[in-house]
């Protein structure tokens, strides 16, 4: 029970609290007192209405009560509502609770403090128990602060309010990627490096060697090399660390401008906390992920360059919402700002976010135009204002930070089931000596023991029985793991790392992939160095199309607008000319003409300037349908656009006079054969990868609202108005199979024509959908779904890429290194196709191309299973397929540089089986398979996935259109999943990032859509052409150096530990070693580990001349033929009888020896020596006859 001075003691706590409330707000505060008895005691909800005061009405007003989804929580003394009233009820113990109401005029804030603490003390969230709604009934916040330990689903915060976001208890702004300090670095770094098997495996050996009855070896034949592995690793992980620490230092040391109390206060990055408002000046880092209220520039726009987040100079444009936007510079209204922000929870998604901002009775969208990222840097912006949303660590920058998964090669795991079978090799050799020590002891062991008497440790030794015996035998398996374990090779895990990080840096100074176009140098990147050997094992690449095989640099090439083609060039008297033999069009008479566009047919010209109503629309559309922004270089007007499409189009437009000139969040200029032309810009509909089109809602000077739609022609054609003429859509489809057949990009244009009341019903759907935070994108396209439809076609655009330099042979190359090419593209069927003839990835020799293009999924089946047959009958399947299900056998390989033979596998490869699997590789006569994004989601259904596959893998090359970014990752994975072949994904774009995160290999190219394929790769590269080096010499190198490593690492360990193993049978099976100690230290460390390195790390078999000229050469790691079981039995049994000839030899010759005076050689020190220097002079002898 509480006392009576308790209670008046908390009374009056309580008044004081109340009363400095009043102070701080300057405003009466009625309140009502609860009295709380016992433990359980709860507060009840308070009474009193809320009410507001505004500056433009005197008027008290009832406030309405809103759903606490999307209105503040009042949560004890700790919260404070500027927006509405919440009921709240809570369990305490022996505590008094108040609720109260308040007056609030615009500047003014309610505080609500507990009875028990001070007003100027917090009270800690642990304290809270249960919160009504404004029903009461109990609501569980969503936030994973206050709603125990479940996953954050919403983030809730209040501008310039640290007080009321303190309860939710986000992440500061502190930064920590380190993770030792100077008092846990050696035991933290000692637990992660004995967490590995190996590591523990030889500290476990340590300890039995310190135990002196059953180690016969020194102690630090084991401590030497287990301390220089950990100490290099301790090294390496330790200067890492530093490095993280100097980083962070930096970082958190950074400085802001906090806007507080109409004041900016210079705080450290570390210091900033979720809801602070942060004032920015240009070239200045983002310090976190911010919602942007106000800038410098006209109607809030704001410039940020990406570099940091994904690798992208280009600048990119931010707006602020056009309600914030007013602020501009006032220190005042900032300050005062208290808009409340519901949003998504942290996440890693660098290209979204969803959230909205409730303010003065508003409810605004949040989108990721919106939002300023942490690492981003202001550019050409002199001031920005921003309200943190997310900080530290649950920024997206430090989100994307983590920790990627760690892919893990084939050679990785056969490693692993090597390790397990030598240590079961290892445990037979000791059981064995094990029973032959007990044999021994109890013949003959026994009675010498008054010449060599058993340890003392031995229970009742002088007894001489079987209890005895028993007993030593058990010690010497101990005994014999210790002396033994040499066959488990320490060093083998740190000189393959060797191995691998030297592999990467031949392929990062390789100045032969070094790409370079006068403006930027591009030299090839090895991001990881655990897969190169796998570059040389590759049998699948699936490859993006636009920006990997083409150079992604688009132009105007041909249109069709209105039924009439426009772009090719003909002769006075009507015949098709050359366009190089032509003349192009003279566009000095528009001021804002583009020196470097080039378009030949004066057709179109003509018309444009004739007025026809539809090509006139046509080049409005392009120069208004768009995300473009201006710039001014020089007083010339440049363009900014994301993708090298829009930038095409709205070039071609400009030049035909029809010139965008300036942008708004509200409105767009544009400069029409000379007049200009303001539209309303009402309303973007976006382009996505589902959508595959982008629509604008303008508003012209008359007040006729208009629809301008571009996309794919399969999402355009689908929704034109039923009363399209049929002739014209026919026309229209007519020319864009032409414009595919030559492997243009086409692109159809729409309009529709909006009357005032469906738009205004229509906006508020779209508004809805658009402050929504539950399947916002959903429901947006549902409400897209509304307004494009019924649509007038107008025409279509024809966009060139041309193939990259070097393509055709590099494919050809691949395919003759049989290397299965499947290009994944969105681009139409026809486009595709006249792509791959244009680089030989189809060819006039094949014998069969099928297209799949089945409408449902019963006529995909039948089209699988009816190619499929075809494909069997054409191939003689059991002939073809073979190299794949039945993998050619060898036992060795030595190719050596001297009369190379490119044919010559018969007299390097001792199996025939291998001549004749590889024979059988067709030679380029083979089939391939065409299949849209239609039918490939059929095809990738469960009951499909099986018969595709198997159609798809006895083609030599395979084309899919139309294609998703999800759809090229399960086609990827269902390769990966289903066949026991290495696949690589290469692309150039975002919408590249999944399948190249799901092969086996991911390649970016760094072109013009960005850095986030080659951030999400494994290696990159400047061109396509690239990938031949990467693969035929880099990664065959690779292979075949790291396969003779590996053989020869195994053959001198096992020549060493066998060696050992022999002179048990002439010591009695004491577990006695032939070698001293130090000599078994240093055989891995010094005496045998540069010959190996040396040969894993430069060796070749042929310089990088003939692996680029015969392709065929890199068919033996496709099928693992240089390291395999049979390779491995085979360096075993190699090791086996070496070590017979190193000892025995010795041993023989020393028998019964004596020198020329007559003094006995065979002595153990004579014989160790002799076959220390036998041993090492073998094993080194053997690397330099197979490298020579």
């Amino acid at each position: 029970m509480v006392s009576s001075k308790e209670k008046v003691r908390r009374k009056k706590n309580a008044s004081g609290s109340r009363k400095s409330s009043k102070k701080r707000n300057g405003k009466k505060t009625k309140s009502s007192l609860t009295k709380a008895k016992g433990r359980d005691a709860k507060i009840k909800p308070g009474k009193g209405k809320d009410k507001l005061r505004k500056k433009s009405n005197a008027k008290k007003k009832k406030r309405k009560t809103t759903k606490l989804d999307n209105s503040t929580l009042n949560f004890d003394s700790t919260s404070s509502s500027n927006n509405s009233k919440a009921s709240s009820k809570k369990s305490t113990d022996s505590k008094n609770s108040t609720t109260r109401t308040r007056k609030d005029g615009s500047k003014s804030r309610r505080k609500e403090k507990s009875v028990e603490k001070p007003a100027n003390k917090r009270v800690k969230n642990s304290t809270l128990k249960e919160v009504s709604d404004s029903n009461g009934q109990p609501y569980k916040p969503k936030n994973s602060n206050l709603a125990g330990k479940s996953k954050e689903t919403e983030r809730r915060l209040r501008a310039n309010d640290r007080e009321y976001n303190s309860q939710f208890k986000y992440a500061d702004n502190y930064i920590k990627t380190s993770k030792y300090n100077l008092v846990t670095f050696i035991p933290v770094n000692l637990f992660e490096q004995f967490s590995r098997i190996a590591n523990f495996y030889f500290l476990c050996l340590l300890i039995l060697q310190l135990i002196p009855i059953i180690s016969s070896i020194a102690w630090y034949s084991t401590a030497l090399p287990l301390i220089i592995v950990l100490a290099f690793s301790a090294i390496k992980d330790g200067y890492d660390d530093v490095q993280r620490h100097v980083s962070d230092r930096k970082v958190n040391g950074r400085k802001s401008y906090v806007v507080k109390g109409g004041h900016l206060k210079e705080e450290e990055w570390s210091n900033v906390r979720v809801g602070d408002t942060i004032r920015m000046v240009s070239n200045q880092f983002v310090a976190a992920d911010l919602l942007l209220i106000s800038t410098s520039e006209p109607h809030g726009i704001c410039y940020i360059e990406t570099m940091e987040l994904d690798g992208e100079t280009n600048l990119k444009t931010r707006g602020a919402l056009v309600d914030t936007a007013e602020m501009g510079d006032d220190l005042d209204a900032i300050s005062n700002f208290n808009g409340e922000v519901a949003c998504e929870p942290p996440n890693n998604k660098l290209d979204k976010f969803q959230g909205k901002l409730q303010w003065q009775g508003k409810e605004l969208p949040i989108t990721n135009e919106n939002i300023l990222l942490r690492g981003c840097i202001l550019k050409n912006t002199r001031w920005c204002y921003g309200v943190v949303i997310f900080a530290g660590k649950d920024t997206k920058l430090m989100m994307n930070s983590g920790k990627t998964k760690l892919k893990r090669t084939s050679l990785d795991r056969f490693l692993n089931i090597l390790i397990l079978g030598i240590v079961l090799f290892l445990v037979a050799m000791c059981l064995i000596c094990t029973i032959l020590c007990g044999v021994w002891e109890w013949t003959t062991g026994r009675d010498f023991t008054i010449y060599l008497p058993w340890d003392s440790a031995i229970p009742n030794a002088q007894n001489r029985g079987s209890e005895q015996v028993a007993f030593i035998s058990f010690l010497s398996f101990f005994s014999y793991v210790i002396l033994l374990n040499t066959l488990v090779p320490i060093s083998l895990y740190v000189s393959v790392e060797i191995i691998r990080l030297i592999h990467s840096l031949w392929i990062n100074y390789d100045e032969k992939m070094c790409y370079s176009d006068g403006e930027k140098v591009v030299p090839a990147k090895a991001h990881t160095t655990t897969l190169n050997e796998e570059l040389g094992q590759v049998q699948y690449i699936f490859s993006d199309k636009t920006g990997t095989l083409t150079r992604n640099i688009m132009a105007f090439n041909k249109a069709t607008i209105n039924g009439v083609s426009y772009g090719d060039v003909a002769d006075a008297f009507g015949n098709p000319i050359d366009p190089a033999m032509a003349r192009p069009i003279d566009f000095m008479w528009n001021q804002h003409f583009e020196p470097n566009f080039k378009f030949y047919d004066q057709k179109l010209l003509d018309t444009t300037r004739n007025g026809v109503f539809e090509v006139n629309e046509f080049w409005r559309l392009l120069s208004l349908c768009h995300t473009v922004m201006p710039e001014r270089d020089k007083g010339q007007l440049v363009y900014q656009a994301q993708s090298p499409d829009e930038a095409a189009l709205t070039s071609a437009a400009r030049n035909f006079g029809y010139v965008f000139r300036a942008r708004t969040p509200q409105s767009i200029t544009i400069d029409a054969m000379g007049k200009e032309e303001v539209y309303e810009l009402l309303c973007i509909l976006d382009f996505n990868n589902d959508r595959k089109r982008m629509s604008v809602v303008t508003r012209n000077s008359e007040g006729k609202i208009r629809l301008y739609c571009k996309g794919a022609d399969t999402m355009v054609m689908q929704r034109l108005n039923p009363s399209t003429s049929r002739l014209l859509i026919d026309a229209t489809n007519t020319h864009l199979a032409d414009f595919a057949n030559i492997g243009l990009r086409t692109l159809c244009l729409a309009y529709r024509d909006i009357d005032q009341p469906f738009f205004e019903q229509w906006i508020k759907k779209q508004h809805e959908a658009a402050v929504s935070l539950d399947d916002r994108e959903k429901k947006l396209d549902q409400v897209y779904e509304e307004m494009e439809k019924d649509m007038i076609l107008l025409g279509a655009t024809a966009i060139e890429d041309k193939l990259q330099e070097g393509v055709p042979d590099t494919i050809a190359h691949l395919a003759e290194a049989n290397i299965k090419i499947w290009v994944l593209t969105g681009d139409k069927t026809e486009t595709a196709i006249n792509i791959a003839y244009s680089c030989r990835l189809l060819t006039d020799e094949m014998k069969e191309i099928v297209v799949i293009d089945g409408k449902t999924e019963e006529e995909v089946e039948v089209q699988l299973k009816h190619t499929k047959t075809t494909f069997e009958r054409i191939l003689d399947v059991p002939a073809a397929t073979s190299p794949i299900s039945s993998p050619p056998r060898v036992e060795i390989e030595t190719i050596h540089d001297d009369d190379f033979n490119p044919h010559s596998y018969e007299h390097n490869l001792v199996n025939p089986t291998v001549v004749e699997e590889m024979e059988r590789i067709p030679e380029g006569d083979g089939v391939s398979l065409v299949i849209n994004g239609e039918s490939l989601g059929y095809a990738l259904t469960p009951r499909l996935e099986k018969t595709f596959l198997d159609v798809a893998t006895m083609c030599m090359a395979v084309i899919c259109c139309r294609v998703t970014p999800l759809q090229k990752a399960l086609v990827v994975d269902l390769v990966k999943r289903n066949k026991k072949a290495v696949t690589l994904s290469i692309g150039d774009g975002a919408n590249d990032v999944s399948m190249i995160k799901t092969a086996h290999i991911g390649v970016g190219i760094s072109g013009q859509e960005g850095m986030q394929a080659v951030l999400a790769s494994d290696y990159s590269i400047g061109q396509f052409k690239y990938l031949e080096r990467l693969l035929l010499v880099h990664g065959r190198w690779s292979y075949i150096r790291m396969s003779k490593f590996l053989r020869y690492f195994f053959y001198k360990n096992f020549t060493l530990t066998l060696t050992m193993f022999w002179y048990s049978f002439f010591c009695g099976y004491s577990a006695m070693t032939v070698f001293d100690a130090i000599m078994i230290a240093c055989y891995n460390l010094f005496f045998t580990a540069l010959p190996v390195l040396a040969m894993g790390i430069f060796d070749q078999d042929v310089d990088d001349r003939y692996s680029m000229r015969y392709p065929k050469l890199y068919l033996p790691g496709q099928f693992n033929l240089f390291f395999n079981m049979r390779i491995f039995i085979y360096s075993v049994l190699h090791g086996m009888f070496s070590s017979l000839v190193i000892f025995f030899v010795p041993y023989g010759a020393l028998y019964l020896a004596t020198d020329y005076n007559g003094k006995d050689l065979n002595d153990y020190a004579t014989l160790a020596y002799t076959t220390f220097t036998a041993l090492i002079v073998v094993v080194s002898g053997q690397i330099a006859f197979d490298t020579l």
